[in-house]
């Protein structure tokens, strides 16, 4: 099993990347570079997160052995001498997961280098390049150096901040080591003050959601408030759509199929909605030489900026478009949830069942009784049973990020749990503790990444409604986040020198980040007192003090106790219903139309066989005899045969109209031919 665990990680830890990519990225439509620049961030962090916790089993294996032959030497030096010596540990196990040495340290080398480099140079370069307007790959590249000059800008007069404080302090000579370790720092060091601020709207926000979607009627309250909110920023994405369009339509009617110009707007076009397209068309059909009137044209730099407007909006309109039908699902399904609470048969009922055939699942497994029983009885203790244990979770990192420093006495819970692990050598269960934790803590932050939104200009949307510009940033956001989350966690359970002062076998993690105590006022101060305003941050979340403040400045947000959510609330209401009666007008046409096919429609295929049958009859028996005054009477036949059988399928094609359809019976287009 020697280094086969770690394969098998790399492998499984690819697939979620990829999984997570596809639900948010689109595959089909967006550039290459885009996904393989996101899935390499993602996959690089995940990474770190799963491949941890066999470096701290190793580590500890590693710990065993060096204070086993410490303890054997000293046991020898003890007979010689006669005198009294405790008694040497058991022999240490090699864990399953061991990794032999040499691997962890350049595996760390190559992860950590590699996710640094996109995120603080080839990330916000794809990114700006992406989001650029060019039509060209140079005026692309262009751009994103442009906009980028200020971002590297920035970063290098931090760096050499921190260079010249080295520089001017009279005990350290620079070298190579040094420099590397205070880049370290300092993008450790931003990422953690990132770090805190989001881990502590997750430990508190993502119990909470468990329990309020545990309560049918909150979860359903805020829907509507949702709807609202939606609709309205739907409704400015179509009017910011039609601007657009008008714009482009004004540049495409003013630039003829000959100008220069032209192929430009063919590329601005080819954005466009596939309706819009069709609008406006080319004008191919006008050969007006461009240069015969004085007419203005836009420029390049013009069109360039056109471009980008229309992806963004096309963009946006797509993405509200699919969150309202999903929105849409999910209040309709709570809706159906709170009426089928009170059912007595127990069997759960669907306003508006699925068109698509039920599979096997839904006919032998979850069945209508089995899916009442999961939606209106036991989702709700089992929500509430997760919030409870993710409540519990979070009170242990708030205390041991306030307690992680204390080593004598172990305040850390989770540093206890470790060591006392560590004793009986359960490797399997220190890989599991550190993997629960870890995902715990990953969970609260990355949801967090995943939930924010500036202003629609960075905007997590699932089902591939993400653009490359969020798609990137979330990539960087992960990239910076990941090695301090990484480093934070090895402090939590005493496994990192610099933090806890213990002179203990370093993890080849801690390894590769350097010492931290090249820079002692971060490693003794910043590292060690800034964690605790977690507690700080927990308070605020739990009052929802920054919701009211947004609620305050003018942004909607949901606060039970306002009357501008009251008001949302009702709208959105209103929207829903509104919607549901256009869906039911829309399943009430389709369920005339197939009652009018399944009423009628064997009535014309016997009468279209019976005509049929008799039409070849006829031809038979004038094949016998023929005369010309039976060839007219056949000839006139046969045409009132063609126009009735027509006259018929007329009828029988016509749309079903609003009508008692008992009054009608199954002869009536039998008794019509008859007559």
């Amino acid at each position: 099993m020697s280094g086969a665990a770690l394969g098998i990680e790399i492998v499984v830890v690819f697939f979620l990347a990829l999984f997570l990519l596809h639900r948010y990225g689109d595959f089909k439509k967006q550039q290459r570079m885009v996904l393989f620049g996101t899935l390499l961030a993602w996959y690089l962090c995940f990474l770190i997160v799963f491949i941890l916790p066999l470096d701290v089993s190793t580590t500890i294996y590693k710990q065993c052995k060096i204070d086993h032959e410490g303890h054997t030497d000293n046991h020898t030096a003890a007979n010689t001498s006669a005198t009294p010596t405790k008694r040497a540990p058991t022999v240490c196990y090699k864990p399953w997961s061991y990794i032999p040495d040499g691997i962890m340290p350049v595996f760390w080398r190559v992860v950590y280098w590699t996710s640094q480099c996109l995120t603080w140079l080839l990330l916000p370069f794809m990114q700006s390049y992406a989001r650029s307007g060019g039509f060209s790959i140079t005026g692309k590249i262009k751009t994103a150096l442009i906009e980028n000059a200020i971002y590297y800008g920035t970063y290098l007069l931090i760096f050499g901040s921190l260079l010249i404080y080295v520089a001017v302090h009279p005990k350290w000579n620079l070298s190579w080591y040094e420099l590397q370790t205070i880049g370290i720092t300092a993008a450790n060091t931003w990422g953690l003050f990132l770090l805190v601020l989001l881990l502590g709207y997750g430990l508190v926000e993502i119990p909470r959601s468990y329990w309020n979607a545990s309560r049918h009627g909150h979860l359903l309250i805020k829907t509507y408030f949702k709807a609202s909110k939606l609709m309205t920023e739907k409704a400015d994405a179509e009017e910011n759509l039609e601007d657009v369009m008008e714009e482009v339509r004004k540049v495409s009617e003013s630039i003829k199929y000959n100008h220069p110009l032209r192929k430009y707007i063919d590329t601005i076009l080819r954005k466009c909605p596939v309706d819009y397209q069709e609008k406006m068309g080319r004008n191919m059909d006008d050969y007006e030489d461009f240069d015969d009137k004085q007419n203005t044209y836009p420029s390049e730099k013009s069109l360039v900026k056109l471009h980008k407007q229309v992806i963004y909006a096309v963009q946006r309109h797509n993405r509200t478009r699919v969150q309202w039908e999903i929105l849409l699902q999910q209040a309709i399904h709570l809706e159906d949830v709170a009426k089928n609470e009170t059912s007595s048969t127990h069997q759960f009922v669907h306003s508006f069942p699925s068109s698509e055939p039920a599979s096997w699942f839904s006919r032998y497994v979850y069945t209508p009784t089995v899916e009442w029983y999961w939606e209106c009885l036991l989702k709700t203790w089992f929500y509430r049973l997760l919030s409870v244990v993710l409540t519990l979770f979070s009170v242990a990192v708030v205390w041991s990020e306030c307690t992680f420093f204390s080593t004598r006495p172990v305040l850390s819970l989770f540093a206890v749990f470790i060591q006392l692990a560590e004793r009986d050598y359960n490797y399997l269960y220190i890989e599991m503790a550190c993997f629960v934790t870890i995902f715990f803590l990953c969970t609260c932050v990355y949801s967090t990444v995943f939930r924010i939104r500036v202003f629609n200009y960075y905007y997590l949307a699932s089902h591939h409604q993400t653009d490359a510009y969020s798609l990137q940033f979330s990539g960087m956001l992960f990239c910076r986040l990941t090695p301090p989350l990484c480093l934070n966690f090895l402090g939590l359970i005493h496994m990192d020198s610099a933090i806890s002062h213990q002179q203990k076998e370093q993890t080849a993690y801690t390894s590769i980040m350097g010492s931290m105590r090249v820079l002692s006022f971060i490693a003794n101060g910043f590292y060690i007192y800034y964690p605790m305003l977690i507690v700080i941050l927990c308070i605020a979340t739990y009052f929802s003090l920054g919701t009211r403040c947004l609620n305050l400045l003018g942004f909607q947000q949901f606060v039970g106790d306002s009357e501008m959510t009251s008001d949302l609330i009702d709208e959105g209401k209103e929207l829903i219903r509104r919607e549901k009666r256009k869906r039911q007008r829309v399943e009430d046409g389709e369920n005339r139309r197939r009652e009018w096919k399944e009423r009628y429609g064997n009535s014309r295929d016997d009468y279209t066989a019976r005509n049929r049958s008799s039409h070849e009859m006829k031809e038979t028996s004038y094949s016998d005899t023929v005369t010309p005054r039976d060839n007219r009477q056949a000839k006139y036949s046969r045409s009132g045969g063609r126009a009735e059988r027509d006259c018929m399928e007329l009828l029988q094609d016509a749309e079903p109209l609003d009508f008692n359809a008992e009054s009608l019976t199954d002869d009536a287009l039998d008794s019509e031919s008859g007559r």
